[in-house]
């Protein structure tokens, strides 16, 4: 590409402006004295000038032009709007009246704050200010981000509190008493800016009133202004220390000099600028003095439009973020966020700023953070909330209220919405002595019938989940679950690009399709569900990344839909390494039912008609209230009272025994399951809030694994002929000749017939029948059964 070159005539020398930056040249030298900082107008100056015929110009009608564009400078009082700034941090009072920025900056001069967040919905408020000042604020904020930084210099109190000095306070108080900020006055570089002194950082936010901005939406008339944008962050760099004032000491006269640095590269000064060294004609060679020198936190990261925001046919679109000081280390790659800050454009540097000419690149300067759903240990809850959550947490059927406010358009399924419910509390993490872990959170795989809203309730469950990556199983590879090795574009090295299971961290990972994975792919897998860490060794980098997710996997049986002909492990078609990993694996067949499926079709019309579910008979309970209650849940860890140990292994160890005598067993029972048995209890205790487990969660815990499989244990019942009423009387006097007691409680009762496919209208019936035969007593009030000894 060629590049023009404008030369402007001058009695002592010339100005040579190229496509990128003007520099001073003197005549018959190529000397770089001063990089000046150009406006976009004068850009557009020199494109004109590009476009003519004549590229020499006199220094005259330069200057008179840049008068013309500076002429509206002029009307803008700097010194002004830093008075009013300072009125503003002064005398701004929140609804309790009380001085909100006066005790701030009290707090960031006892070192208990290092970021000053200016809201724009105060100066909005503030009754001195008038809108014109507001505006400024918006349209040029890099700027007034340094006036309220100057008006804070001068407001910031004396520390109140006792504070323990580092490096640069011993350095500040040193260069004070030595007097030595400006020895020759000859330069400015020579006095210390006010820049290397702060020891705060000030954002100004935007408005939380204003309705964010798509990535596609911001366009070249928001530069240099105060704009917010949502998405979800695809990628982070590492936290590198990024130069904001280079100090240099001189060989020849000791003086020191500082260079304030604006943008991500700078030309280091080589030679001394102090009148000494001019004097003298003594190149005076400089050195960086590193830990004189200020540094900040920096971290780039690169946010990509929301799925919604993308328009047909086209791609999601991403922009560069930069983060700085405190803001560095908030979000991390599958966070969806909103950001507010400055938009500005940033020249290309080195062999791609050739190629670019006077194409640049932008970025967002970012002023605050703030997330869509916060992660549940970033949940403080507020008096309003944790007054609402312990309401829930008395009423005594919360554990289907919550489950039932999951997905409630959808129709049924009420022991699958608990079991989802169980997988978004899950179970505490334990590490034994010895350095073992025993994983916590909860694997389910639902398999079943095309057209049971499978993927439906996987999409609400991400939606809940404060952290959720939902994939496909064609459309995910191995490498793409767990971990890419990709060339860094900031350091052209090569780093490890986590993939779906690893973004999924402490939440949980959705896949659909999961039949249709390729095996060699699905066995990415076996580690993340049980050690819950990816382990890479590709391209000189060996390591482990962490993956402690919940898998919900969502299939289709072998052939399409279940064949009762066939055996189940034959339908289920997944290899026993990687169905033992699933703590509940949910069969779910479309069966024709008369009563059921009409129940079905008006739910459907209702909802299609009204857009909203049927009534409950309780109001549903929004996403954000169950991510609160859960979040309190889960600080909870439950332990296993002794009483219960025999109570677990015996259920164990019974299972064990029908499995084995089952010539076509429908799961395989392995000590994993036990573990699920103790998980599930666990997270039954978390929901009642209780720090040990009870008999009830045991029992809730080996129900839902029986029902699981409930569609098929009603279809052996059909194949048995063996009449419900009968079934339910032999499975009662079973409990009780096990138990060698003559009581059954009616909650064991229907805990114990739930299991096994029964509702609680066919006890009822089977209670009145044989009680009319006097077989056994019933209590009046509470339907405990007594049996009558023959």
């Amino acid at each position: 590409m060629s590049r023009h070159f404008f030369f402007l005539s001058s009695s002592s020398s010339e100005w040579m402006f190229s496509g990128d930056v003007p520099m001073i040249v003197k005549k018959g030298m190529l000397q770089a004295r001063n990089l000046i900082s150009v406006s976009r107008d004068f850009f557009y100056f020199l494109l004109l000038l590009s476009l003519s015929d004549s590229l020499t110009v006199s220094s005259q009608n330069l200057a008179a032009w840049i008068a013309g564009i500076g002429g509206t400078m002029k009307d803008l009082d700097f010194s002004r709007d830093k008075d009013l700034a300072k009125d503003f941090l002064q005398n701004f009072a929140d609804a309790e009246g009380e001085a909100k920025y006066i005790s701030i900056l009290q707090d960031v001069a006892n070192r208990k704050l290092k970021a000053i967040e200016i809201d724009l919905e105060d100066l909005f408020d503030y009754k001195d200010l008038d809108e014109e000042f507001v505006g400024r604020v918006t349209e040029n904020t890099r700027r007034y981000v340094g006036i309220f930084a100057d008006a804070i210099d001068e407001l910031i109190p004396e520390p109140t509190e006792a504070i323990q000095e580092d490096d640069s306070d011993v350095f500040h108080t040193q260069r004070a008493e030595e007097g030595n900020e400006n020895p020759d006055g000859t330069d400015p570089r020579q006095k210390m800016p006010p820049e290397i002194r702060r020891f705060y950082e000030v954002y100004i936010k935007a408005s939380s009133k204003v309705q964010p901005f798509t990535i596609r939406e911001v366009r070249a008339s928001h530069i240099g202004q105060l704009v917010k944008i949502s998405g979800i962050v695809t990628r982070c760099s590492d936290v590198k220390p990024l130069m904001k004032v280079a100090v240099y000491t001189c060989e020849e006269c000791g003086f020191e000099i500082y260079q304030e640095v604006t943008a991500r590269v700078f030309m280091p000064l080589f030679e001394c600028p102090s009148k000494r060294c001019q004097v003298n004609r003594a190149k005076g060679h400089l050195i960086l003095q590193l830990r004189a020198s200020k540094f900040l936190k920096f971290q780039e990261a690169k946010i990509q439009e929301l799925t919604e925001h993308v328009p047909k046919g086209h791609i999601p679109r991403a922009m560069t973020v930069h983060f700085r000081g405190e803001l560095t280390r908030k979000v991390s790659p599958g966070d969806v966020v909103e950001l507010s800050g400055i938009f500005l454009p940033i020249p290309y540097t080195g062999f791609r700023a050739m190629r670019a000419g006077l194409v640049a690149d932008t970025y967002l300067e970012t002023m605050s953070i703030s997330h869509f759903k916060k992660k549940y240990q970033d949940y403080e809850l507020k008096g309003v909330e944790e007054e609402e959550i312990a309401r829930l947490a008395e009423d005594g059927d919360i554990y289907n209220k919550l489950s039932r406010s999951l997905a409630p358009e959808i129709f049924g399924h009420e022991d699958i919405k608990k079991a989802l419910l169980l997988l978004l509390v899950g179970a505490p993490h334990r590490k034994l002595k010895d350095g073992m872990k025993i994983r916590g959170d909860l694997h389910i795989c639902l398999m079943g019938d095309p057209g049971v809203a499978k993927s439906q309730l996987l999409k609400h469950i991400i939606t809940v989940a404060p952290r959720g990556v939902y994939t496909t199983g064609k459309g995910s590879s191995g490498v793409g679950l767990t971990a890419a090795v990709q060339k860094d574009p900031v350091t052209n090295e090569f780093v490890l690009e986590g993939g779906a299971l690893v973004l999924a961290d402490m939440g949980i990972c959705a896949i659909d399709e999961f039949d249709k994975m390729d095996e060699s792919d699905r066995t990415a897998i076996h580690e993340v569900m049980e050690q819950q860490t990816v382990s890479i060794a590709k391209a000189g980098i060996t390591t482990s990344l962490n993956a402690r997710t919940a898998v919900l996997a969502a299939a289709n049986p072998a052939w399409g839909r279940y064949d009762l002909r066939r055996t189940p492990a034959e339908n289920i078609n997944l290899p026993p390494a990687l169905l033992s990993r699933f703590d509940l694996l949910w069969l779910i067949l479309d069966k024709a039912d008369m009563d059921n499926d009409l129940e079905m079709a008006r739910h459907v019309v209702y909802v299609h008609q009204n857009r909203e579910s049927p009534a409950l008979g309780f109001a549903p309970l929004e996403a954000s209230v169950l991510r609160a209650y859960i979040s309190a849940a889960r600080k909870l860890s439950p332990s296993i009272p002794r009483e219960l140990e025999e109570y677990i292994a015996t259920a164990y160890s019974s299972i064990r025994q029908e499995e084995a005598k089952s010539n076509s067993p429908h799961s395989y029972t392995t000590i994993r399951t036990l573990l699920s048995i103790l998980r599930i209890s666990t997270a039954l205790a978390r929901l009642r809030f209780s720090d040990v487990v009870a008999q009830s969660d045991v029992d809730e815990a080996l129900r839902l694994m029986q029902m699981s499989k409930f569609s098929l244990y009603s279809e052996d019942r059909q194949k048995s002929g063996l009449d419900a009423i009968s079934d339910i009387y032999s499975i009662l006097r079973d409990e009780a000749a096990r138990s060698n007691k003559m009581d059954v409680t009616y909650g064991q009762a229907l805990n114990r017939i739930s299991r096994m496919g029964y509702t609680e209208a066919q006890l009822k019936e089977c209670l009145e029948e044989y009680a009319a035969l006097n077989v056994w007593q019933i209590h009046p009030n509470t339907f405990d059964i007594r049996f009558i000894d023959a």
